[in-house]
Protein backbone atom coordinates (compact mmCIF):
# COMPACT_ATOMS: atom_id res chain seq x y z
CA UNK A 1 0.00 0.00 0.00
CA UNK A 2 2.88 2.43 0.59
CA UNK A 3 4.52 1.37 -3.07
CA UNK A 4 0.58 2.47 -4.12
CA UNK A 5 -0.02 5.59 -2.43
CA UNK A 6 3.81 6.92 -2.00
CA UNK A 7 2.62 6.90 1.56
CA UNK A 8 4.92 8.14 4.46
CA UNK A 9 2.42 6.57 7.15
CA UNK A 10 2.50 2.81 7.79
CA UNK A 11 -0.71 1.55 7.50
CA UNK A 12 -2.24 0.08 11.13
CA UNK A 13 -2.69 -3.84 11.59
CA UNK A 14 -6.04 -5.11 10.12
CA UNK A 15 -7.92 -8.79 10.45
CA UNK A 16 -9.77 -8.82 7.10
CA UNK A 17 -11.31 -12.32 8.56
CA UNK A 18 -12.97 -10.49 11.35
CA UNK A 19 -15.18 -7.86 8.92
CA UNK A 20 -18.00 -8.11 7.21
CA UNK A 21 -19.56 -7.36 3.92
CA UNK A 22 -22.58 -7.10 2.56
CA UNK A 23 -22.90 -9.23 -1.03
CA UNK A 24 -26.20 -9.04 -2.97
CA UNK A 25 -26.44 -11.93 -5.70
CA UNK A 26 -29.46 -11.48 -8.14
CA UNK A 27 -31.35 -14.53 -8.71
CA UNK A 28 -31.00 -14.48 -12.43
CA UNK A 29 -27.08 -14.97 -11.57
CA UNK A 30 -25.54 -18.26 -12.81
CA UNK A 31 -21.98 -19.37 -12.84
CA UNK A 32 -21.73 -20.37 -16.03
CA UNK A 33 -22.08 -16.79 -17.02
CA UNK A 34 -19.44 -14.21 -16.27
CA UNK A 35 -20.68 -11.11 -14.16
CA UNK A 36 -19.28 -7.61 -13.12
CA UNK A 37 -19.07 -6.22 -9.53
CA UNK A 38 -20.42 -3.23 -7.99
CA UNK A 39 -17.80 -2.26 -5.21
CA UNK A 40 -19.65 0.18 -2.90
CA UNK A 41 -17.45 2.37 -0.09
CA UNK A 42 -20.04 3.84 2.09
CA UNK A 43 -19.51 6.74 4.44
CA UNK A 44 -21.76 5.23 7.13
CA UNK A 45 -20.74 1.99 8.98
CA UNK A 46 -23.65 0.58 6.68
CA UNK A 47 -23.02 -0.62 3.06
CA UNK A 48 -26.46 0.22 2.13
CA UNK A 49 -27.55 1.60 -1.26
CA UNK A 50 -31.12 2.47 -2.38
CA UNK A 51 -33.52 -0.02 -2.99
CA UNK A 52 -34.34 0.95 -6.79
CA UNK A 53 -30.53 0.43 -7.49
CA UNK A 54 -31.03 -3.19 -7.03
CA UNK A 55 -32.60 -4.17 -9.74
CA UNK A 56 -30.53 -1.86 -11.97
CA UNK A 57 -27.13 -3.55 -10.77
CA UNK A 58 -29.49 -7.17 -11.79
CA UNK A 59 -30.79 -5.95 -15.05
CA UNK A 60 -26.62 -4.91 -15.96
CA UNK A 61 -25.23 -8.44 -14.59
CA UNK A 62 -23.61 -6.85 -11.67
CA UNK A 63 -22.96 -8.33 -8.20
CA UNK A 64 -23.06 -6.08 -5.22
CA UNK A 65 -21.15 -6.42 -2.70
CA UNK A 66 -19.80 -3.68 0.17
CA UNK A 67 -17.94 -3.68 4.04
CA UNK A 68 -19.91 -2.55 6.97
CA UNK A 69 -17.97 -0.35 9.56
CA UNK A 70 -16.03 1.20 6.25
CA UNK A 71 -17.31 4.77 6.51
CA UNK A 72 -15.52 8.40 7.12
CA UNK A 73 -14.45 7.86 10.37
CA UNK A 74 -11.95 4.17 10.03
CA UNK A 75 -8.90 4.62 8.81
CA UNK A 76 -8.18 5.02 5.12
CA UNK A 77 -6.01 2.11 4.91
CA UNK A 78 -8.69 -0.03 6.39
CA UNK A 79 -11.01 1.28 3.69
CA UNK A 80 -8.33 0.52 1.00
CA UNK A 81 -7.53 -2.68 2.03
CA UNK A 82 -11.54 -3.51 2.45
CA UNK A 83 -12.36 -2.52 -0.74
CA UNK A 84 -9.75 -4.86 -2.12
CA UNK A 85 -10.23 -7.68 0.15
CA UNK A 86 -14.65 -6.94 -1.30
CA UNK A 87 -12.34 -7.65 -5.01
CA UNK A 88 -10.32 -10.93 -4.75
CA UNK A 89 -13.19 -12.41 -2.64
CA UNK A 90 -15.98 -11.86 -4.73
CA UNK A 91 -13.33 -13.19 -8.02
CA UNK A 92 -12.99 -16.43 -6.19
CA UNK A 93 -16.60 -16.84 -5.74
CA UNK A 94 -18.34 -15.83 -8.30
CA UNK A 95 -17.77 -16.25 -12.08
CA UNK A 96 -16.38 -12.24 -12.59
CA UNK A 97 -15.79 -10.57 -15.74
CA UNK A 98 -12.47 -8.49 -14.99
CA UNK A 99 -13.44 -6.18 -17.77
CA UNK A 100 -16.49 -5.08 -15.14
CA UNK A 101 -15.20 -4.76 -11.90
CA UNK A 102 -16.49 -1.54 -10.63
CA UNK A 103 -15.59 0.69 -7.13
CA UNK A 104 -18.30 3.05 -6.15
CA UNK A 105 -19.49 4.80 -3.42
CA UNK A 106 -21.10 8.58 -2.06
CA UNK A 107 -18.94 11.33 0.09
CA UNK A 108 -16.03 10.29 1.43
CA UNK A 109 -16.67 6.88 0.42
CA UNK A 110 -16.71 8.04 -3.33
CA UNK A 111 -13.47 9.55 -2.45
CA UNK A 112 -11.79 6.78 -1.76
CA UNK A 113 -13.28 5.02 -4.38
CA UNK A 114 -11.66 7.41 -6.94
CA UNK A 115 -8.48 7.19 -5.27
CA UNK A 116 -8.99 3.30 -5.44
CA UNK A 117 -9.70 3.66 -9.00
CA UNK A 118 -6.44 4.76 -9.89
CA UNK A 119 -3.77 3.68 -7.47
CA UNK A 120 -5.33 -0.05 -8.32
CA UNK A 121 -6.50 0.26 -11.87
CA UNK A 122 -5.08 -2.82 -12.60
CA UNK A 123 -7.79 -4.49 -10.22
CA UNK A 124 -10.54 -2.32 -10.46
CA UNK A 125 -11.62 -1.46 -14.39
CA UNK A 126 -13.67 1.77 -13.39
CA UNK A 127 -14.91 3.72 -10.91
CA UNK A 128 -18.22 6.08 -10.53
CA UNK A 129 -17.94 7.99 -7.29
CA UNK A 130 -20.45 9.87 -6.42
CA UNK A 131 -20.80 13.48 -4.96
CA UNK A 132 -16.59 13.45 -3.94
CA UNK A 133 -13.51 12.83 -5.77
CA UNK A 134 -10.10 12.42 -5.57
CA UNK A 135 -6.74 13.26 -7.35
CA UNK A 136 -3.06 12.97 -7.35
CA UNK A 137 -2.61 16.35 -7.90
CA UNK A 138 -3.37 19.87 -7.10
CA UNK A 139 -6.32 20.88 -8.85
CA UNK A 140 -7.87 24.47 -9.26
CA UNK A 141 -11.10 26.02 -10.45
CA UNK A 142 -11.74 28.63 -12.74
CA UNK A 143 -10.92 31.34 -10.62
CA UNK A 144 -7.52 30.43 -9.66
CA UNK A 145 -7.84 29.29 -6.35
CA UNK A 146 -6.74 25.84 -5.42
CA UNK A 147 -9.66 23.77 -4.90
CA UNK A 148 -8.05 20.28 -3.91
CA UNK A 149 -4.66 19.47 -2.61
CA UNK A 150 -3.08 16.45 -4.10
CA UNK A 151 -4.28 13.07 -1.89
CA UNK A 152 -1.91 10.67 -2.82
CA UNK A 153 0.76 9.48 -5.46
CA UNK A 154 0.39 6.71 -7.68
CA UNK A 155 2.74 4.23 -9.04
CA UNK A 156 3.66 5.27 -12.74
CA UNK A 157 3.05 1.91 -14.34
CA UNK A 158 -0.25 1.61 -12.34
CA UNK A 159 -1.17 5.56 -13.64
CA UNK A 160 0.05 4.41 -17.14
CA UNK A 161 -3.36 1.49 -17.17
CA UNK A 162 -5.82 4.28 -15.20
CA UNK A 163 -5.39 6.75 -18.06
CA UNK A 164 -5.21 4.36 -21.07
CA UNK A 165 -7.47 0.92 -20.06
CA UNK A 166 -9.43 2.24 -17.21
CA UNK A 167 -13.01 4.27 -17.69
CA UNK A 168 -14.60 6.85 -14.74
CA UNK A 169 -17.56 8.19 -14.72
CA UNK A 170 -17.96 11.29 -11.87
CA UNK A 171 -21.37 12.04 -10.53
CA UNK A 172 -22.61 14.96 -8.56
CA UNK A 173 -25.42 17.21 -7.86
CA UNK A 174 -26.08 21.26 -9.77
CA UNK A 175 -26.66 21.87 -5.85
CA UNK A 176 -24.12 20.03 -4.13
CA UNK A 177 -21.40 21.56 -2.11
CA UNK A 178 -18.73 19.32 -3.30
CA UNK A 179 -19.66 20.05 -7.17
CA UNK A 180 -16.84 22.69 -7.98
CA UNK A 181 -14.45 20.45 -6.49
CA UNK A 182 -15.83 17.29 -9.08
CA UNK A 183 -16.29 19.65 -12.03
CA UNK A 184 -12.41 21.01 -11.53
CA UNK A 185 -11.21 17.45 -10.69
CA UNK A 186 -12.90 16.50 -14.17
CA UNK A 187 -11.42 19.07 -15.95
CA UNK A 188 -8.22 20.57 -14.66
CA UNK A 189 -7.30 17.27 -13.57
CA UNK A 190 -8.38 13.69 -15.69
CA UNK A 191 -8.58 15.75 -18.60
CA UNK A 192 -5.30 18.00 -18.34
CA UNK A 193 -3.88 14.52 -17.25
CA UNK A 194 -4.79 12.71 -20.24
CA UNK A 195 -7.11 10.25 -18.99
CA UNK A 196 -8.54 8.69 -22.00
CA UNK A 197 -12.19 7.77 -20.78
CA UNK A 198 -13.46 9.77 -18.38
CA UNK A 199 -17.04 11.62 -18.13
CA UNK A 200 -18.71 14.13 -15.50
CA UNK A 201 -22.35 13.64 -14.57
CA UNK A 202 -24.49 16.59 -13.19
CA UNK A 203 -28.05 16.12 -11.58
CA UNK A 204 -30.25 18.95 -11.87
CA UNK A 205 -31.54 19.73 -8.06
CA UNK A 206 -30.20 17.38 -7.01
CA UNK A 207 -27.99 18.05 -3.38
CA UNK A 208 -25.77 16.44 -1.50
CA UNK A 209 -27.27 12.68 -1.40
CA UNK A 210 -27.85 9.97 -3.87
CA UNK A 211 -29.66 10.57 -6.95
CA UNK A 212 -32.21 8.94 -8.67
CA UNK A 213 -31.29 5.50 -10.29
CA UNK A 214 -31.41 6.64 -13.56
CA UNK A 215 -27.80 8.69 -12.84
CA UNK A 216 -26.62 5.15 -11.87
CA UNK A 217 -27.79 3.65 -15.28
CA UNK A 218 -25.93 6.60 -16.88
CA UNK A 219 -22.80 6.08 -15.39
CA UNK A 220 -22.96 2.43 -15.72
CA UNK A 221 -23.60 3.41 -19.53
CA UNK A 222 -20.11 4.97 -19.77
CA UNK A 223 -18.16 2.62 -17.58
CA UNK A 224 -19.56 -0.55 -19.91
CA UNK A 225 -18.99 1.30 -23.35
CA UNK A 226 -17.20 -0.79 -25.63
CA UNK A 227 -17.49 -4.04 -23.67
CA UNK A 228 -20.41 -5.33 -25.41
CA UNK A 229 -22.83 -4.69 -23.03
CA UNK A 230 -25.75 -4.21 -24.43
CA UNK A 231 -27.75 -1.18 -21.59
CA UNK A 232 -30.79 -3.04 -20.43
CA UNK A 233 -33.44 -1.23 -18.18
CA UNK A 234 -34.58 -3.21 -15.09
CA UNK A 235 -37.74 -5.05 -14.95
Amino acid sequence: MKMRLHSIEDPPGIELAKEKFQIIVPATYTHSERWGVFIWISPGDAPAIPVEWEPVLAARKLLFVGAFKSGNPRNVFDRFRMAIAANTGMRDRFNVDGRRVYVSGFSGGGRVASMLGVAYADMFSGAMPFMGVNFYADVTTGDGKTNLSANFIPDDEVLAIAKKACRYALVTGEKDFNRAGTKAVFEDGYRKAGFANVQYFEAPGVGHGLPAAAWLERGLDFLDAGKGIEPVKPK
